[in-house]
């Protein structure tokens, strides 16, 4: 009777189990980082967040990015917010913005990419800036409505709380130049900037934001190569950029060029991995410096696209081997970083 009452209860246990989400079940702590491979949050779901940025505040690592999971209201586009301590784990923390009501202006498949969002000292407030994008519609009749993305503008939203929610305030073109994908680099001395490629002047602009992050303000510098994706970084007095060559989904060999000062002038482009790998399938996003008590640390951030079933894109990061001007992409394999060191392995 015993044995009977013992196996009715494990039946009943492995019952309850059988019930839970399948994240639930099979959610587990990672030891390290997988370039190209599923990338669980806590829950266990594929991290949705695309073409995305870091923002550190304290102790905490917050990843934004375009949320790309399967049954999404399609009137609305929407950005993943999460956060980790240790940048292997992450926790799902919501949708930080869910934008809607675009159609109008932009036609029904209008996008939201790349989000970025500073942290303004000043004001206290997340500023989140994102490509927006679509049909614009000149006027009333269908001749006077253009072509997909020709609206070429940022969009801006503001939020009292890193994950959210966030409220929309506003779309244009920065100093009057069409922008597609955007970057984010904030220097050494905490001056925000953002990257965007603007194609008829083909190039991308490095531009100060203003006090309050809402506007840019000042045009730095315009990099003319014809490249998106634009990612920088300050090492050890030299800046560093990057970009994806114009192909839209297909990847491309990523390239790199430097200058003592983010006016340049800046070097010739140069290959960041074997040109045969197309950057072992990915495009740049962002290059994150970690400064730990032994070594500094810039890590590779990239989106490997799968545009028929974006729910399933990928990501490549990996820490860059930086310095003395040359910079190159190692071939992606599992790696870990100790946070305090500053150190890969």
């Amino acid at each position: 009777m015993k044995y009977s009452i013992l196996y009715l209860q494990i039946l009943g246990v492995m019952a309850f189990l059988f019930t839970l989400p399948a994240s639930t079940c099979f959610a587990q702590e990672q030891s390290k980082i997988s370039p190209g491979e599923i990338w669980p949050d806590r829950d266990g779901n594929h991290i949705q967040a695309h073409g995305g940025g870091i923002l550190k505040i304290k102790n905490t690592y917050y990843w934004y990015g375009e949320q790309r999971r399967q049954g999404l209201d399609t009137n609305f586009r929407y950005v993943s917010c999460y956060a980790s301590k240790d940048l292997i784990n992450w926790e799902f923390k919501g949708d930080a913005l869910k934008l809607g009501g675009l159609d109008t202006l932009l036609g029904h498949k209008w996008v939201l990419e790349r989000p970025k969002v500073f942290y303004n000292p000043k004001t206290k407030k997340f500023v989140m800036y994102m490509h927006i994008d679509g049909k614009y519609k000149r006027g009333t009749t269908s001749s006077t409505v253009t072509n997909n993305y020709t609206y070429a503008s940022v969009g801006v939203a503001i939020s009292d709380k890193p994950a959210g929610p966030f409220k929309y305030l506003k779309c244009f073109r920065p100093l009057g130049h069409e922008s597609r994908d955007i970057g984010q680099f904030v220097d050494d001395d905490g001056t925000a900037y953002l990257i965007f490629e603007d194609r008829p002047a083909k190039g991308f602009h490095i531009a100060k934001l203003s006090d309050d992050y809402l506007t840019v303000e000042k045009d730095v510098c315009l990099i003319k190569a014809p490249l998106e994706g634009g990612a920088i970084v300050h090492y050890n007095g030299l800046y560093y950029a990057i970009g994806s060559a114009l192909t839209g989904w297909r990847p491309n060999p990523n390239l790199y060029a430097t200058a003592t000062s983010l006016s340049g002038p800046w070097s010739e482009f140069k290959d960041i991995a074997p040109s045969e790998t197309n950057t072992y399938g990915s495009q740049s996003t962002l290059m994150l410096k970690i400064t730990g008590s032994k070594k500094t640390a810039v890590i590779f951030m990239g989106d490997i696209w799968k545009p028929k079933t974006q729910w399933d894109s990928r990501y490549l990061w990996m820490p860059l081997e930086i310095g003395e001007g040359k910079l190159w992409l190692p071939k992606p394999e599992p790696w870990t970083i100790n946070l305090k060191t500053g150190e890969t392995k």
